[in-house]
C-alpha cells in the first residue's frame, strides 16, 4: 500500500512539473510577437493575455492527461 501511495505522489510531481515546463514554453511562444514585432499598448495587452491562457490550458490538459494515462494503467494492473 505504501509503495502504490509512493508511485501516486512521484506521479503527481513529474505531472505537475512536465506540465509547468511545457505551460511556461507555451506561454513564451505565444508571447513572443510582443518582442518580435514590437507590439505596444492594446495589442501587447491582449498578445500576454492569450499567452496567460494558452500556458494555463497547456499546464492544465498535461496534468490531466498524465494523470488519467497513470489511473488507466493502475486500474489494469
Amino acid at each position: 500500500m505504501a509503495g502504490e501511495r509512493d508511485a501516486r505522489t512521484v506521479e503527481i510531481g513529474y505531472a505537475l512539473a512536465t506540465g509547468a515546463f511545457l505551460g511556461g514554453v507555451a506561454g513564451v511562444v505565444l508571447a513572443s510577437p510582443v518582442l518580435v514585432f514590437g507590439l505596444r499598448g492594446t495589442a501587447a495587452g491582449a498578445v500576454a493575455w492569450v499567452a496567460v491562457a494558452g500556458a494555463l490550458g497547456v499546464f492544465g490538459v498535461r496534468v490531466v492527461r498524465v494523470l488519467w494515462r497513470y489511473d488507466r494503467c493502475c486500474r489494469a494492473s
